[in-house]
């Protein structure tokens, strides 16, 4: 087991041209924890977790997050916290000019 606890999120970012980039910070038998790059104008599409939570902590950047399937959203910026329950959509498009940020913890893990 590591031994490891403090995880610099800026070492996990990746920024990307095409499609924002999933990074993975720590997986562990009980969640998942990811570095979220998204560059200005770019977009993780609308999706759900079936068997668990998915709550982003919002570190810089700020965008659009999508709160149900018909496009309704609010605005997130550095600072927010953002839970989206089990089987909740949920989706952002950055609208910074400077990329998203944000970490997402996802649990149970699925």
């Amino acid at each position: 087991m590591s031994s490891q606890r403090v995880y610099k999120s800026s070492e996990h970012m990746q920024p990307s041209s095409g499609e924002p980039v999933r990074s993975v910070v720590l997986e562990t038998e009980h969640s998942v924890i990811v570095a979220w790059h998204v560059a200005p104008g770019q977009r993780i599409a609308a999706h759900t977790h079936p068997q668990g939570q998915d709550t982003w902590t919002i570190l810089s950047g700020h965008g659009q997050y999508q709160m149900d399937e018909q496009g309704g959203f609010v605005n997130v910026v550095p600072g927010d916290v953002v839970v989206a329950r089990q089987g909740e959509v949920h989706g952002v498009l950055c609208t910074s000019p400077e990329p998203l940020k944000f970490i997402s913890v996802v649990a149970p893990l699925e």
